[in-house]
């Protein structure tokens, strides 16, 4: 059971604590909780052994895949505050009342403690350090618990290549931590999979998430690879490891992709990209661009989580509308 402390408390003992403690050490991020009556359930994540002796009641999400989550889940209403989210909910994720914003980019532990949080779900293993929210260790003796969406675990021992069932079993597992029933999200994931018609063209594709002079792409082993592959797409980065990695415009003109994914964000839009492609001399010669095979998907879609088949359905969608 959590210990309440007044959040002053909280803020002054993570800095007794010292600010140069390092996270705990990273392994593997497979999900396998353990329970029994007593002890509640006790996950393995990023390494770090959480043990939640009663579901959690006051959350603080960062990043819009762990809100989505929970919300997915039927747990919106235990959110207490929300930080770097990505964008707005999708159609189909609705809340009652609008989720508390603490922070638009990474938060602060004095501005997180003070909601008396039992637990901190973050998108982010790097929210837990020091110059964060406070390191894993430090927040678990304050009696906070911690938790971060498997997938972006950084460790060596992470998973290397996301998949659907990994997203389920994530899904499963976080749903265990709050003692909630996770069969019917993982059953509309499913059935939305399953009516996706995946292209039979052999169309090569780009994902571009970010960067100009150096374009941030998705690479070979993430969210993106997923979607492309599952809307029928090849992935012209798909020898990069991980999940997203830098990528030059000299080796995109060479493949001369015939899709361009783009993610879109408030804060580098689709439309911008597209416009710059297009005005520059060089890009605006890709088939792509003269063609105008443009795919948006939005930058809250682009990471692995509830609405990784919804961001498939939509790319498959697209795709299909192309005309060569």
């Amino acid at each position: 059971m959590r210990r309440s402390i007044p959040a002053v408390a909280l803020v002054a003992a993570l800095a007794l604590a010292g600010c140069s403690s390092a996270d705990a050490p990273a392994s593997s991020s497979s999900p396998a909780p353990s329970a029994s009556a007593d002890a509640g359930v006790t996950v393995s994540n990023c390494g770090f052994d959480a043990t939640f002796e009663t579901p959690p009641e006051r959350v603080v999400t960062i990043k819009s895949s762990t809100t989505e989550a929970l919300i997915a889940l039927g747990l919106g209403d235990r959110i207490v505050g929300t930080a770097f989210q990505d964008g707005p909910l999708p159609d189909g994720l609705e809340v009652d009342e609008p989720l508390p914003v603490i922070d638009e980019r990474m938060p602060g532990a004095e501005s997180v403690l003070e909601l008396e949080p039992d637990l901190i779900f973050s998108g982010w293993e790097s929210a837990f350090a020091a110059d964060a929210v406070g390191t894993r260790d430090e927040l678990a003796e304050l009696g906070v618990g911690t938790y971060v969406w498997p997938t972006a675990c950084m460790s060596a021992d992470a998973p290397t290549e996301v998949t659907f069932d990994s997203i389920a079993a994530e899904v499963e597992q976080l749903a265990d931590v709050f003692d909630v029933d996770a069969s019917g999200v993982v059953a509309d994931q499913q059935e939305m999979l399953d009516g996706i018609a995946a292209d039979d063209r052999d169309l090569s594709a780009l994902w571009w998430s970010s960067g100009t002079e150096t374009p941030y792409v998705g690479a070979g082993q993430g969210a993106p690879e997923l979607i492309l592959d599952t809307a029928g797409l090849t992935n012209i980065a798909s020898d990069l490891e991980g999940g997203w990695a830098p990528y030059g415009w000299e080796s995109v003109l060479a493949a001369d992709p015939d899709v361009l994914v783009i993610v879109d964000s408030d804060w580098n839009t689709a439309e911008h990209k597209i416009e710059y492609l297009e005005a520059d001399p060089t890009l605006s010669q890709l088939t792509a661009v003269q063609q105008h095979r443009y795919v948006i998907v939005p930058f809250a879609a682009s990471e692995a989580g509830v609405r990784t088949a919804e961001a498939a359905q939509s790319v498959a969608l697209q795709v299909s509308e192309i005309e060569l």
